[in-house]
């Protein structure tokens, strides 16, 4: 049994969850299982969720695009999703152990964390007792010190140009 590392994908710049999924891609293209979880994000929003599963890559969307408006959720909504999300990942934790995957994808979950909309000391028990064989990958900006100090890998995806800046807007097919 190969062992399973915990790897992080911060940083402001673009490419953290596209990193994710071409790890995703190799590791199908090898025979593995991969679950992917977009938290903060909907499925209608998202160009590759169709062919990853297609590809046989189980995905699950969480959050229904409240990525768009972080700053604006209220206390006694965050405190619900704080909730719910927490049960998700037992639920998470019951469907890895279940299904046996290989790789984990939390797309996003630094952001979670960050706004606490997810209890990071249970995302690092969730991490520290995964099985041996689970390797999972962290994305998202504001990854935290502790999550850092806990990986195997960290990439930090700086910005240093985009067109975002010029006026650009997101465009379909390439930044969703």
């Amino acid at each position: 049994m190969r062992k399973g590392l915990v790897q992080v994908y911060t940083g402001d710049g673009k490419g953290k969850t596209t990193a994710a999924i071409g790890e995703a891609l190799r590791a199908r293209g090898r025979g593995h299982r991969v679950l992917l979880v977009q938290f903060l994000k909907g499925k209608k929003g998202s160009g590759e969720i169709s062919i990853l599963e297609e590809l046989g890559v189980k995905v699950i969307c969480k959050g229904k695009d409240l990525g768009l408006s972080l700053n604006r959720i209220v206390e006694d909504e965050r405190k619900t999703i704080r909730e719910e999300w927490s049960n998700f990942l037992d639920k998470i934790n019951e469907e890895v152990l279940a299904e046996g995957y290989d790789l984990l994808i939390l797309d996003e979950i630094n952001v979670a964390c960050h706004y606490e909309l997810l209890d990071e000391n249970k995302l690092l028990r969730f991490i520290k007792e995964k099985p041996d064989g689970l390797e999972i990958i962290l994305t998202g900006r504001y990854a935290s010190p502790r999550l850092i100090k806990t990986a195997h890998l960290v990439s930090e995806i700086k910005k240093i140009k985009h067109p975002y800046n010029e006026g650009i807007r997101a465009r379909k097919g390439v930044e969703f």
